[in-house]
């Protein structure tokens, strides 16, 4: 098999299993993104606003969903913004705390600062078992915020009202999941709140 040969089947296997991991989370979880779904809604509907948190490729995660509930998940629909902040990209804050006290704490001081009873915490990790995002989860239920985790297997999912779990401990598929599960629940709040675009 030549190079360019073999380059073809790994990209090919790579898409297949990808596939079959987002078929997998559908088959598990299509009863807990409708949960997800609702939880948001009724907490956007009642003016509260969504924190999100997560670490490496989950805070770029973060970032993206807070993009699309701020602006818009798809064009053609004008609507208003919905108040979504990503805890990740405060870099003095972040850097500060961390220089200064430590990294396990950052989105756990964010949370007891921000965070309002009817918020919802939106955490993501694709181990599960992040320790700056499990003592978000903590302090977010402190709060009287409910908690999202989006997740792979580990142990963050039993510590949220509802979790989204991705069968699976390959990082990148994981992570090809989970922006596949945050795009459904963008839409799916959109159609929601405002009807279909």
């Amino acid at each position: 098999m030549d190079d360019a040969s073999s380059q073809h089947e790994k990209i090919r296997e790579h898409f297949q299993q990808s596939a079959s991991v987002k078929v997998q989370t559908l088959e598990l979880n299509a009863g807990n993104i409708i949960k997800a779904t609702q939880l948001i809604v009724e907490c956007f509907q009642s003016d509260g606003k969504v924190l999100i948190c997560g670490n490496g490729g989950s805070a770029a995660d973060a970032q993206h969903i807070a993009a699309e509930f701020m602006n818009r998940l798809r064009g053609g629909l004008e609507r208003p913004g919905l108040p979504a902040v990503a805890l990740t990209t405060d870099t003095s804050f972040l850097t500060a705390y961390a220089n200064d006290i430590g990294f396990d704490g950052v989105f756990e001081r964010e949370v007891l600062a921000l965070g309002r009873p009817g918020d919802v915490l939106i955490a993501i990790s694709t181990s599960g078992r992040s320790r700056n995002v499990v003592l978000a989860v903590q302090a977010a239920k402190r709060k009287g915020m409910r908690v999202l985790a989006l997740t792979g297997e580990g142990d963050l999912a039993a510590k949220a009202d509802i979790a989204v779990v991705i069968p699976n401990r390959d990082t990148q598929y994981i992570q090809e999941s989970l922006l596949t599960v945050e795009h459904v629940i963008c839409a799916a709040v959109e159609d929601a709140m405002f009807g279909k675009a």
